[in-house]
């Protein structure tokens, strides 16, 4: 049987990079179900379940609190902050000042980002907070979750708004920067085993292998900082 991972799409990409190289104590495959967490946690309301979750640490915590997670399973695992990203090949705007971000997204023809990915919550009230939600909002394309470099490569975007990890898991997307300090947000993200897990073994190898020293160049090649907690 499959040692079963509900992860949200800000781990994809170094998720898929890591597993090729871990080996299960009694040789299960690992099978990831990426989503957005809003999505995720639709599923897990359902009543279905994973043997571990790679999720934002507020919302693993939420779910031990709800008895669904061991609370004594989990570590934290990376943090990414939020990007902007373009189309490989297209202009690169600048964003290294709140004035010139603030700039860039009024100039902008399209951006992207999701409704149900922590950083797309994020842009929405940002944009409110800066006092653009007016002139943004109506230019914004957005989906519920997923990689928003998709949407770029696409040409359906000439702007992605995402947490930096995710936007380097689409090949032909270049990442021009973070956020300025100011706006940036940092998530998160926690691996934790499910309350009731089939192969706790395995998951908690599977932890203990995610969360290794040898892992932390694999999540700094991702655009993740390996162990850190969210902050603003």
């Amino acid at each position: 049987m499959a040692i079963r991972v509900f992860a949200s799409n800000s781990v994809r990409g170094v998720t898929e990079a890591l597993l090729p190289s871990f080996r299960s104590p009694g040789g299960a495959p690992v099978e990831v179900v990426f989503d957005a967490a809003k999505a995720l946690l639709r599923r897990i309301a359902a009543g279905e379940r994973a043997d571990v979750a790679l999720l934002g640490t507020p919302t693993l915590e939420d779910l031990a609190a709800q008895g669904l997670i061991d609370r004594s399973s989990m570590r934290p695992l990376a943090s990414s902050g939020v990007g902007v990203g373009v189309k490989s090949g297209t202009p690169h705007p600048k964003i290294d000042t709140v004035d010139a971000f603030r700039q860039m997204l009024l100039d902008a023809e399209s951006i992207a980002h999701t409704t149900e990915g922590a950083s797309g919550i994020y842009f929405s009230g940002l944009i409110d907070t800066l006092g653009l939600g007016a002139q943004v909002r109506p230019k914004t394309r957005t989906r519920p979750g997923g990689l928003i470099g998709e949407v770029l490569v696409a040409g359906g975007a000439q702007v992605g708004i995402q947490q930096i990890s995710e936007l380097r898991a689409v090949p032909g997307v270049d990442v021009v920067g973070p956020l300025p300090a100011g706006v940036q947000k940092i998530f998160g993200n926690s691996a934790g085993v499910f309350a009731g897990c089939a192969d706790p073994g395995g998951a908690a190898a599977l932890i203990a292998f995610l969360t290794s020293a040898e892992a932390t160049p694999v999540y700094e090649a991702h655009g993740l900082t390996a162990g850190r907690e969210d902050k603003a």
